[in-house]
């Protein structure tokens, strides 16, 4: 069922200070499918997702040894601003700006020296239509992104990463925030979106996981340093037939 790699790391830790957050960590992250990233709070879930668009760097104290590559190119050694182009990032809480939703729509592009309004205009359609968000606010382009609803507002985030037209899309706990209704849309469209994206998500809740991905990737950690990769496969193989008992002990509910 493997196909091809878009993202893989090789042999890969993260250090916050003396302590180490991630394990030797080496994992592929196949082009299309949508993969889960599980585990207990404290085991580097986000801190795996935030490494593939170089957002720990943010952080001070942060270094890193081993290798993340994209497309077969070592990320470290592109500029983090076209990777960030290339990798979008959705967050847990939806962060729209304090701007209108044509705005936060077109905020990427701009950066990126898109003045036209016409091209504007069409990436601004193009990607509230992509999230399923443009029917509801087609005729409100001009009202501010806070006003919408937490679902609506994440859809917005996600609209707002896709104008860039990345490759990659990160999610982090993306629904978690939101309730049922709205984090169903949010599913049904991550299944539309990676036709034509490769997405990473981290989330807690292993029915979702179950339901959307593709791959699952378990990790833990150890009480002394977190980020221990235990297990990777087809999200199927990781939830009926895993090969560690710590995974199964982890998706059965007997710990974590």
């Amino acid at each position: 069922m493997m196909t091809e790699s878009r993202m893989r790391t090789v042999d890969y830790n993260l250090y916050y200070g003396d302590f180490r957050a991630l394990i030797d960590v080496t994992i592929n992250i196949p082009v299309n499918r949508i993969t889960a990233i599980i585990g207990p709070s404290g085991c580097g879930k986000s801190s795996l997702l935030r490494s593939f668009n170089r957002m720990n760097e943010l952080i001070p104290g942060v270094r890193t040894t081993g290798e993340v590559f994209l497309d077969g190119e070592n990320i470290f050694s592109k500029d983090v601003v076209e990777l960030r182009k290339k990798i979008g990032m959705v967050f847990q809480r939806p962060n729209p700006f304090p701007k209108s939703i044509y705005d936060n729509v077109a905020y990427g592009p701009r950066i990126h020296g898109i003045r036209d309004r016409t091209i504007l205009a069409e990436i601004v359609e193009t990607s509230l239509k992509s999230a399923a968000l443009w029917e509801e606010v087609k005729d409100s382009l001009g009202k501010s992104g806070l006003a919408l609803s937490g679902g609506q507002q994440q859809r917005l985030c996600i609209a707002r990463a896709l104008a860039i037209e990345p490759e990659v899309i990160l999610m982090d706990e993306p629904a978690s925030a939101l309730d049922p209704v709205a984090t169903l849309k949010i599913e049904e469209l991550m299944e539309k979106l990676k036709q034509k994206y490769t997405i990473v998500i981290v989330t807690h809740n292993m029915q979702q996981a179950a339901r959307v991905s593709d791959f699952t990737a378990f990790m833990l950690t150890d009480g002394q340093r977190a980020g221990d990769m235990i297990e990777f496969g087809p999200t199927t193989d990781i939830f009926t037939n895993p090969e560690d008992s710590r995974t199964e002990d982890y998706i059965s509910g007997r710990f974590g």
